[in-house]
């Protein structure tokens, strides 16, 4: 190679001198000729499809798939919507915006039936996949078919509950017939949990093989962006998790509607980390032009911002942290292996006095101080404002705590410091997800809280894939709830929290029995509750309406199926460069990424 080198070099001078000896030859036999001014760089196009460098995206949650409908979790919902799209979705103000459709039904132009029993939409014409096939009413009836198919186990299954029959009337026009009047009409085929598969492509897995469907990986779909890699990048160990990296990447979708959009030319959506790195991977690197839950110390978001390079954006969304406390016992199984089965209910989680203590021990505004942008929470249902309710309120009471676990008997008996009761220890596991070191710190002060009530903790992180799994078989699920107590963030999808209340029915309670489906995690049964929900399905006046989930949210509340901790605000690390970005609390993130670009330098 040196050898090579040497004489490569020796090659470039001797043309050099070739051609240094032509030029002054030429010189001296013409005249000069007069210099032309440089013409100007033809500046480069801002606007056109493809035409932007490659926009890189960092979730630190890293996707399994990309199914919309067999999954609840940002991680999979928001690089799904790059490639898929609902007939609407509500922006930041509560307003649905038409994407597949061709307007919003209403009362006023006929299409929203005056009994309330069903409701038509108008889809835009001459719309195509990315594969070139026509998008057209079959897709969505048959979107309708999927998510309710028992056997696909589809997570959107609830937003279609209500619904008798889905018609397709022509090839642009839909009619969906209720089982009963329904004030809900907007949420089935609306927001993220609406997203039209194309039948074409997943007809042949409308079964139990849903989960195995290639398209899952490589969808097929009418948003402006296909998939082109989907990959494991690397596995990695956080501690002692196992953290597997995805890489998903995008390319222009060549029949989108909008032909001068969307504007980048390829985007790199990569999952999995953890929430400080994704962060300074906008804030202080700027390797990365947007990412997602950039939830770290405030201290240092507020340094991060100092580099320069990006800007946090805040939304204050309908989600609350909080702490679901489990009704059954995570340290008994039945006879076939069934851990938190409802034949055993939990050893003091039964009792209401020592769940109010556990909620009076607790410092809600120590633990919102480490979100920012957020507030302490009281209720359950926080948004939109209607349905917040004015009727509970929180405390942080430690002797009141102590007090009423006296009260139920549990005593520190032996003295070990911890108190305990017919030889049963208050002794909690404590779990919550990995990658987030705000939800590790809001661990650590309900430990110190518990701690001076005689309450024994023990810290348990879950690698988030694991604990927002959908696989049955994953037993680190939340659903599983193998611990006494668990945190994460939820909250409704639409601003109609129908499909969000309907978690805490007695027949949402995941078990063995109906395959670890259903949210209601606490394991919480009341038949009061059911029939409010029921006859909320039914009433038509919004004031009424919202009366009811008021009520249903009291139930929660007073009951202390779970503490709220904090309504929390979705923040986004963005560059300073990438414009175009209007959240809304009722979508993904990247729900309008067909009108991002970079601003002109």
């Amino acid at each position: 190679m040196l050898v090579f080198g040497t004489y490569r070099r020796a090659c470039i001078l001797l043309l050099t001198a070739l051609l240094l000896a032509a030029c002054e030859s030429q010189n001296a036999l013409t005249p000069p000729t007069t210099l032309m001014p440089t013409a100007a760089p033809t500046p480069k196009p801002t606007s056109g499809r493809g035409v932007g460098r490659t926009l890189r995206i960092l979730y630190w949650q890293a996707p399994e798939h990309l199914n919309p409908h067999l999954s609840l979790n940002s991680k999979e919902l928001d690089p799904s919507r790059l490639t898929y799209e609902p007939l609407a979705s509500f922006d930041k103000d509560g307003k649905l915006v038409p994407f597949l459709a061709a307007e919003i039904p209403s009362l006023e132009n006929g299409d929203v039936a005056k009994d309330g029993r069903s409701v038509k939409w108008k889809l835009k014409h001459d719309v195509k996949l990315s594969d070139g096939q026509p998008f057209t009413a079959a897709d969505v009836r048959f979107t309708y078919l999927y998510a309710t198919n028992p056997e696909v186990r589809a997570d959107s299954a609830s937003a279609y509950a209500d619904i008798a029959s889905v018609q397709a009337l022509d090839d642009y026009t839909v009619k969906i017939m209720f089982k009963d009047v329904n004030p809900s009409w907007s949420q089935p085929f609306v927001g993220t949990q609406g997203m039209i598969l194309p039948r074409h492509i997943f007809e042949p897995y409308n079964n139990a093989n849903a989960r195995n469907a290639p398209a899952n990986l490589q969808p097929i779909g009418t948003g402006p962006y296909h998939v082109v890699v989907f990959k494991t990048e690397e596995v990695l160990f956080l501690g002692t998790e196992l953290i597997q990296t995805i890489k998903v990447i995008f390319e222009p979708n060549p029949y989108f509607r909008e032909p001068d959009k969307p504007y980048f030319s390829r985007v790199e959506f990569k999952g999995g980390g953890t929430a400080s790195e994704a962060t300074r991977s906008v804030l202080q690197t700027g390797d990365i032009d947007f990412a997602w839950n950039t939830i770290i110390d405030a201290d240092m978001l507020k340094h991060l911002q100092t580099f320069g390079k990006g800007r946090l954006l805040t939304n204050l969304v309908a989600y609350v942290e909080r702490i679901q406390l489990n009704r059954t016992d995570p340290n008994k199984a039945t006879a076939d292996g069934e851990v938190s089965s409802t034949a055993f209910s939990h050893p003091f989680f039964s009792d209401l006095r020592v769940r109010q203590a556990f909620s009076l021990a607790i410092d809600r505004d120590a633990i919102a101080r480490l979100y920012p942008g957020s507030q302490a929470a009281t209720n359950n249902l926080v948004s939109p404002p209607i349905y917040d309710s004015p009727n509970t309120s929180y405390a942080f009471a430690p002797d009141r705590a102590r007090a009423l676990l006296d009260e139920a008997g549990w005593i520190d008996h032996d003295g070990d410091g911890w108190r305990d009761r017919d030889g049963v220890t208050m002794r909690v596991a404590f779990q919550t997800t990995a990658n987030s070191t705000v939800r590790q710190r809001m661990q650590e002060i309900v430990r110190d809280n518990l701690k001076p009530i005689g309450v024994d903790v023990s810290l348990n992180i879950v690698d988030s894939n694991a604990f927002f799994s959908d696989d049955p078989a994953d037993m680190n699920s939340f659903r599983h709830f193998r611990a006494d107590m668990q945190e994460f963030s939820d909250g409704n999808l639409s601003p109609d929290p129908g499909g969000f209340m309907k978690y805490w029915l007695c027949s949402s309670i995941p078990q063995k029995a109906n395959n670890w489906t259903g949210e209601n995690a606490e394991r919480w049964c009341n038949p009061q509750y059911d029939a409010l929900y029921a006859q909320s399905q039914r009433e038509i006046d919004p004031g009424k309406r919202a009366r009811l989930f008021i009520q249903m949210n009291d139930m929660l509340i007073d009951d202390i199926v779970m503490i709220p901790l904090v309504h929390t605000a979705d923040l986004y690390s963005a560059s300073n460069a990438l414009v175009g970005v209007d959240l809304t609390p009722w979508d993904a993130g990247v729900w309008n990424i067909k009108d991002w670009r970079l601003a002109a330098p």
